[in-house]
């Protein structure tokens, strides 16, 4: 028997840093240009109307105005269909 415990190998002690994703403004709201929108990873939420998309999927504002969150049906290549959510920036949304 060994007189001394055994150092072993702890791999499962590390932890990831948060990501912090998610919707950040929600519809109704109003933003300016450059504010973020939603953070994703891939888009779960497309770009709409005064909306751009970032490298990481980050969908932000390009223009002033209030969040309109909307559902939309997006034909495929192959015809089929799926509902696909939108985001866009509109001016007079009450």
């Amino acid at each position: 028997m060994a007189h001394k415990k055994g150092g072993g190998q702890a791999k499962n002690l590390r932890d990831s840093k948060p990501k912090f994703l998610g919707v950040k403004v929600y519809g109704g709201q109003k933003v300016t240009p450059g504010t973020i929108i939603v953070r994703q990873r891939g888009t779960l939420y497309e770009p709409g109307k005064n909306v751009k998309v970032g490298v990481d999927h980050t969908i932000f504002a390009m223009q002033e105005g209030r969040v309109l969150f909307q559902t939309k049906r997006k034909v495929k290549f192959d015809g089929s269909q799926r509902r696909v959510k939108v985001v866009n920036v509109v001016d007079g949304v009450k």
